[in-house]
C-alpha cells in the first residue's frame, strides 16, 4: 500500500463540479493500493500518515505531525501509483489491486483516518479533480 502525501494549507477534491472533500491545514493522502495489501497494512499505513512528522515545530524544523497540528486528511484513491514504469513509455499496472478489493482497502484506510483525525475523502473510481496549495512544497513517499 502507498500514500503519497502532501503538505498542505488546502485541498478539495471535485466530481463533475462538485466538491466532495475539502481540507484546510493537514494531508493531500493521495493511496495506491496494490495486489497484496490488507487490513494489517492499511493500519500501519495509517499510522505512519497520521504520526510522520512533516510540520515545522517554533525552531523550524519538521518535527510536528498532522496529530500534533491538529489537521486533517483528504484521502483519494489514485490507481497509477502501483504502476510499473521501470521500461517503455507506458506504465504497466499488472501490481495493482484488483478494483474492488482497491475500493474495500481505500474505504478501510479512510475509516480507520477517521477513528484519529478529521478525513474527508475523493470518490473511488470517479473522474476527479484535485486541487491543492503545498505547503512547502512537502511531498513524501509512504509505502508499507
Amino acid at each position: 500500500m502507498i500514500a503519497l502525501i502532501q503538505r498542505v494549507s488546502e485541498a478539495a477534491v471535485r466530481v463533475e463540479g462538485e466538491v466532495v472533500g475539502e481540507i484546510q491545514q493537514g494531508l493531500l493522502v493521495l493511496l495506491g493500493v496494490e495486489k497484496e495489501d490488507d487490513e494489517a497494512k492499511a493500519q500501519r499505513l495509517m499510522e505512519r500518515v497520521t504520526t510522520y512528522r512533516v510540520f515545522e515545530d517554533e525552531q523550524g524544523k519538521m518535527n510536528l505531525s498532522v496529530k500534533d497540528v491538529g489537521g486533517s486528511v483528504l484521502v483519494v484513491s489514485q490507481f497509477t501509483l502501483p504502476a510499473d514504469t521501470r521500461k517503455g513509455t507506458r506504465a504497466g499496472f499488472s501490481k495493482g489491486a484488483h478494483p474492488d478489493e482497491a475500493r474495500r482497502l481505500y474505504e478501510h484506510f479512510s475509516e480507520l483516518c477517521s477513528k484519529v483525525l478529521p478525513t474527508q475523502r475523493g470518490r473511488f473510481a470517479a473522474d476527479m479533480k484535485v486541487s491543492l496549495i503545498n505547503d512547502g512544497p512537502v511531498t513524501f513517499w509512504l509505502q508499507v
